[in-house]
This record gives C-alpha cells, structure tokens and sequence, in this order.
C-alpha cells in the first residue's frame, strides 16, 4: 500500500513541510514521484520515518540522525540502539521528577534543599548553570577558573552528587544524635567515601580529604553552605575527617 504524502502527515503527525524537508536533504525519500510529482511512501519509507522520529524524540540533529541511519542499515539493530537510549533518558527524566518532587515538598515547608540533592540527574548545561554561583565565587576569591563540565564526565557527576548526598546526610545526621566525631560508624563511612571517590577519577588520600574539610571551615561560601544545612556541620565534619586521617597515620 502507497500513501500520499497528506496522508503520511496525517497518519505520524509530520508535517507535509517536514517531509518535504526530509526529502530534499536525503534524509526520507518517497519511494516513488507520479508524473504529476506527487510523492508516494510505502511500508520501508513509514518504517524509516519511525526510526527518525525516535532519533528526533533523543533530540538528534537531522544530519546526525542521517549518519545514524547510514551507518546502522539494519532496522532491528537501530531499534536497539534507540530502545536502550531511551531507556537511559526515561530513567535520567524519573530521576529529575524526584528531585522536583522534593523540591516542591520541602519549598511547600519553607525549607532550602541540599545542593547535592539539587545536582541529581542534571545534564552537561544544567551542571553549568547549577555551579555558576560556586565557580563565580571562586574565580573571584582565588583566581581559579573551575573547569568547564564536559559532556562525558556528567553521569560520573551525577553518581558522584548521589554518593555525597547519602555521605553528607548521614554525617549531618550523626551530629543531630550526638555522635562523637571518631564513632568507628562514623570512620567507616568516610573510609568508604574516599573510596568511591578515589574510584571515579580523584587521587586522595585521608589527609588530603581532611585538608579539604578544613578549607570547607575556612572558606565563607562553603561554610555557609554547610551550616545552612546543620549548625556545625562544617566543623564536625572536619573534626571527624581530621580525626580519621590521625587515625590512619597511626596505623601505617
């Protein structure tokens, strides 16, 4: 069966421009022009269409969308590839709900939400805006221009906002129950964070780590963020990191 180009449009929601457009650039071609040239597509040209519209849902470009199609010939493997990029869209747009969820509940209560929270799920151009106030922060304090977020580093940023928030918010919570500063608990979670860190990208040791807790007290912008979470946070966990690192010396 042949379908005139009025009834592609009606039968995908394309419009009758688009199509002509994805003609024009190679992109879907009719697979057949009567003599009057009216173009005419058949069950490979709607099965083709469909492959787009799934590359233009993932926000490709039309001349990527082409190479896609070029280089994967095969329509079942283009399938795949697409099912399992929307799959990983689904699940970074169900991430994102929540942390809109909790934004509303706890702006509903008049509470600030953890920034670690607010770094969940985010992409390369929100990472960006996200640490605009921190990076304009610290190029004028130190004269250190943070480096800019690259595209292949956002998901090992995401796993790594994920990780600080359950890290940050069970220090947080250890000093609301009023738990010494070196509670093997305590100990045991920041030999842990060290850990994840070290195995996305850092190179940090426990002394290294409580310097960097301790620049956290130091430093206005990073205290304040610290301290609007819990009154004296940032020196409690300064005090159990700088108590760890005593700790580890002492047993090498």
């Amino acid at each position: 069966m042949l379908y005139t180009v009025k009834e592609v449009a009606k039968l995908t929601g394309v419009t009758i421009k688009a199509l002509h457009h994805y003609h024009k650039i190679g992109l879907l071609e009719p697979c057949e022009i009567t003599e009057s040239g009216y173009r005419h597509y058949g069950t490979k040209e709607l099965e083709r269409l469909q492959q787009i519209l799934f590359y233009r849902e993932l926000d490709f470009p039309l001349k990527d969308i082409k190479k896609a199609l070029e280089d994967e010939p095969n329509r079942l493997e283009c399938l795949d590839k697409q099912q399992k990029l929307l799959f990983a869209r689904k699940q970074r747009l169900e991430c994102l709900l929540r942390t809109i969820d909790e934004s509303i509940v706890l702006g509903k209560k008049g509470e600030a939400m953890n920034k670690a929270t607010m770094f969940k799920g985010l992409n390369k151009e929100e990472w960006e805006d996200a640490l605009l106030e921190q990076s304009k922060y610290i190029k004028d304090k130190y004269g250190y221009d943070m480096p800019e977020v690259q595209e292949a580093q956002v998901n090992n940023m995401n796993e790594q906002a994920t990780e600080a928030q359950k890290f940050m918010d069970y220090i947080r919570n250890a000093l609301i129950n009023g738990w010494k500063a070196n509670d093997e608990r305590i100990q045991e979670v920041l030999k842990n964070h060290i850990t994840f860190l070290n195995n996305h990208g850092h190179n940090i040791d426990s002394k290294a780590f409580a310097a960097q807790t301790a620049f956290f007290v130091e430093d206005d912008f990073h205290r304040s963020m610290l301290e609007n979470q819990q009154i004296g946070f940032s020196y409690y966990l300064y005090t159990a990191a700088d108590m760890y690192a005593a700790s580890n010396n002492q047993e090498l």
